[in-house]
């Protein structure tokens, strides 16, 4: 059956795709145009930790001491090497791990910040003298 033949309410394959296709190519294209305005985003908290363990090692073994000399420097190196082999098979047997500790930090964080502004908030009341008969702000003695 060609597609002049096919009923009204069968469909052609190629139209079935054509909106994920279309979906797809708008989204690549909004997030090309965030990446050009906003830069890279952040990459999850396992490939951030690479991240800065390559940064640490590069500007470790970018250090170069003329008192130090080469023992230093191979000291340096060979540290920055275990470092690496420490922590590189840690972030590939566990990714996951990584992003749920950075998101438990940020919930510890939120709940610390909570607990504090609730405590200020009550040592602000309690230092302030009943100001509920004055009318305005506080009263300044410029005295």
């Amino acid at each position: 059956m060609s597609d002049t033949e096919r009923p009204a309410d069968q469909p052609r394959a190629a139209d079935d795709d054509a909106w994920e296709q279309a979906c797809a190519e708008d989204l690549a294209a909004e997030q090309a145009r965030r990446r050009t305005q906003y830069g890279t985003p952040p990459g999850s908290a396992a490939e951030e930790l690479r991240r800065l363990v390559d940064a640490v090692s590069e500007k470790l073994s970018g250090l170069q001491s003329p008192i130090a000399g080469m023992a230093a420097q191979g000291a340096v190196n060979q540290l920055i090497n275990q470092a690496k082999s420490v922590v590189e098979p840690v972030i590939q047997r566990n990714p996951d791990v990584f992003d749920h500790l950075a998101a438990a930090g940020t919930e510890l964080l939120a709940a610390y910040r909570s607990a504090v502004q609730g405590h200020e908030r009550r040592w602000a009341e309690e230092d302030r003298p009943n100001k509920k008969d004055e009318p305005g702000g506080d009263h300044i003695d410029l005295d």
